[in-house]
């Protein structure tokens, strides 16, 4: 375990996280530290790609779940090579691409609504008397519908 040598500080400075950040990520098992024999962490030097991938993730979108979900589905939970952040990439772009369309039909829509001016609540299209749409489910029932639709 030579090489292993990097303590919580320098990984920490080095990425641009704070200490706390890399007590987190290991918490939720997104990179792993082994004691040395004062009881202090340490780190691989492989951990500054693993948190490297994780904060390009985040930037995206991409929930710590997420991306624990990817990390676990490398062989022997290994840290990202190319090849894998490419693959890893392509999941995520798909994910990513759904979320893009649902938001611009959302800002779409209610920039459509806000700036109509009708304040009718009779021809308003996110009135709901009654309650009538929870027979559709919960939450944004008009929204999600409006973001299943085929794009033109």
């Amino acid at each position: 375990m030579a090489e292993a040598t990097w303590s919580v500080g320098r990984v920490a400075k080095r990425c641009g996280v704070n200490v706390s950040a890399l007590h987190f990520y290991e918490q939720k098992g997104l990179i792993k530290s082994w004691r040395n024999c004062g009881n202090q962490r340490r780190y691989k030097p492989d951990v500054l790609r693993r948190i490297s991938v994780i904060k390009a993730a985040q930037k995206m979108g991409i929930s710590l779940e997420e991306i624990k979900q990817a990390f676990n589905s490398l062989p022997d939970n290994r840290t990202p090579t190319t090849e894998d952040w490419q693959l890893l990439a392509s999941n995520w772009q798909q994910m990513l691409d759904a979320r893009i369309s649902y938001m611009q039909k959302l800002r779409d829509d209610l920039t459509g609504c806000i700036g109509c001016g009708c304040l009718s609540m009779n021809s308003c299209p996110l009135y709901n008397p009654d309650d009538v749409l929870s027979a559709k489910g919960s939450g944004p029932v008009l929204l999600d519908q409006s973001s299943a639709r085929p794009q033109t």
